[in-house]
């Protein structure tokens, strides 16, 4: 008996000689059909999107000062950490965002000393990774970096299905990541940088997520301008013009790809400064110690108040050194 014989009785009743005959199925081939279905369904995400975000007076909120924006940015913050910590996937921590923000929109909080912001965090980080990674720590071991609170497993279960309710147990959301590889595809049709698109998109989304300016963009908005952002990065491709993204799809809003944007090229512009003042600042350091080190020298009859003033500064200096040689 063959092979195919022996599997012919788990074939769903179709040839098995057609399955095993070596040739692609004559849909695979059809390329034009497949763009079409994939475009249709990017736009049905787009229409449904608005269901997995919160209402548009969300942001509203944190500019008359009704929500905390400094304590939204925090949890965020304390979200990425944990999510670095055990290399969950970026879905797993824009999910946790997500689930936070909806909550957020639909209940208020007590105004308490800020247990119960850490205490949703956890709860919404909990299901995001249960939602997406294979292996999901305990609850115990998921309050980690620098967590203020710990807190029973239970509780944190009974603040997981308080979440589900409020969400009415929607979970599957649709988010950037929804949309950036065909957007990728749309700006690269050869696909020469799709890869890179994709990778840099996600971060440049992860690293604005904190950002509550970003609340009253919808995520096809979000994930146009980070592909357009990344595609800065890339000299045949960083003369597109933003306008024209609103094309790949229907139901693109152009005026709030470009504001977007525009928004995030000026937060990525910052983020680069920081970075690269990061960079200069050791060299900086280590400079004025040798010019230090040099006049101390030189100057052995400087009076007693100087030379005290002096080794106080290096001392800051050699902790700031040390600092940085335990970082790496």
């Amino acid at each position: 008996m063959s092979y195919s014989d022996c599997l012919s009785d788990l074939l769903c009743g179709e040839d098995s000689s057609d399955i095993f005959s070596g040739e692609s199925p004559e849909c695979s081939s059809d390329l034009e059909s497949h763009d079409f279905v994939e475009e249709s369904s990017i736009a049905g995400f787009i229409e449904d999107e608005r269901n997995f975000v919160p209402g548009y007076d969300y942001f509203s909120r944190f500019q008359s000062q009704s929500l905390d924006a400094s304590a939204r940015e925090q949890s965020v913050a304390w979200i990425l950490k944990v999510q670095a910590c055990y290399g969950f996937q970026p879905l797993t921590a824009y999910l946790s965002v997500n689930y936070l923000d909806r909550f957020l929109y639909s209940r208020r909080l007590p105004q308490t000393d800020g247990w119960p912001l850490q205490l949703l965090s956890v709860a919404c980080l909990s299901l995001a990774a249960k939602m997406e990674e294979p292996l999901v720590p305990s609850l115990l071991d998921l309050q980690v970096e620098g967590a203020k609170y710990i807190f029973e497993p239970r509780t944190i279960r009974r603040m997981e299905l308080l979440v589900l309710g409020v969400l009415d147990w929607r979970l599957r959301s649709i988010t950037p990541f929804s949309f950036t590889g065909f957007f990728a595809c749309k700006l690269d049709p050869a696909g020469a940088y799709t890869g890179f698109l994709i990778s840099r998109a996600t971060e440049i989304i992860l690293s604005n997520i904190k950002e509550a300016s970003f609340l009253e963009y919808r995520p096809s908005s979000i994930a146009a301008a980070a592909i357009l952002c990344a595609a800065n990065d890339i000299p045949n491709l960083s003369l597109v013009n933003p306008e024209h993204a609103e094309s790949w799809c229907d139901g693109l809003s152009k005026d709030k790809i470009i504001s977007c944007y525009r928004l995030m090229q000026d937060l990525v512009l910052d983020d680069s400064r920081r970075k690269s003042t990061k960079v200069l600042l050791p060299r900086l350091r280590v400079t004025i110690r040798a010019r230090m080190r040099s006049s101390g020298s030189d100057s052995s009859s400087s009076s007693s108040s100087s030379s005290y003033k002096k080794r106080k500064l290096n001392n800051c200096l050699w902790v700031v050194d040390d600092d940085k040689g335990n970082s790496e």
